[in-house]
């Protein structure tokens, strides 16, 4: 038996992975879906990334959570690899799900094209939030979805804290240097991020010595193929 930690990304709550979670907890595992400072109910969305960290540590602390298997998507690699930075005595294995991967004093907009920064700019509403438009998130995004999917999954998501993705992380060693285990998983069909400029090897070969798990699929696979994406993390997090 292991215990999860499943971190959402940006626009997500945990909520959103409780259809990867029902077979792990069938299997016997436990799972927690924490959702992170600045993607709760009511949270102000001047949130930065330092305080969303804070909230992933906070979270681990008062579950007294240990031997973790601790899980990150898209945006929440920025916040698995800070919480870990300061407890990494908890983890077992740290798991990057199509995640970015920074070293000290990068920031998740350092890892995008110029033209994906140009567009999240534009999109900062006067509360310091951002939302998807539509035809991104049906394109890019979930594009392994039919529409029916894609706009119902599209109603779930939440305006999201800019300064989570313009704060650069501040770490004691870069993640590389972690003395846990690590695992990538790489979604083939995942196109949020252009082809031409990776997840992985780009990104993933950060974490230095790593076990690669490739599943098919898109950036949304929580909801396109929520058991394919729990089987992918059962063997991204084995022994």
């Amino acid at each position: 038996m292991s215990t999860f930690v499943i971190v959402h990304g940006a626009w997500h709550t945990g909520a959103e992975f409780e259809s990867t979670a029902a077979p792990l907890r069938a299997a016997g595992h436990i799972v927690h879906l924490p959702t992170l400072a600045g993607n709760r109910a009511g949270d102000p969305r001047s949130v930065g990334l330092a305080e969303a960290i804070d909230s992933l540590v906070a979270f681990l602390g008062e579950a007294d959570l240990h031997d973790v298997v601790l899980v990150g998507h898209s945006y929440g690699g920025m916040v698995i690899t800070g919480a870990a930075d300061r407890e990494l005595a908890r983890i077992r294995r740290l798991v990057y799900w199509n995640a970015f991967v920074p070293n000290d004093g990068e920031a998740l907009i350092d890892m995008v094209p110029p033209q994906y920064l140009e567009m999240f700019e534009s999109l900062v509403a006067t509360d310091g939030s951002l939302l998807l438009p539509f035809s991104i998130w049906r394109e890019a995004f979930i594009n392994d979805a039919d529409l029916a999917l894609a706009e119902s999954s599209y109603r779930k998501l939440n305006p999201h804290p800019w300064r989570t993705f313009s704060d650069k992380i501040r770490l004691t060693r870069n993640p590389a240097a972690f003395t846990v285990g690590k695992s990538y998983i790489n979604c083939t069909e995942d196109t949020s991020l252009p082809h031409t400029l990776p997840w992985h090897p780009r990104l993933s070969q950060k974490l230095g010595l790593f076990r690669l798990v490739q599943v098919p699929g898109s950036h949304e696979l929580c909801f396109t193929a929520p058991a394919r994406l729990a089987q992918a993390i059962l063997d991204a997090g084995r022994d």
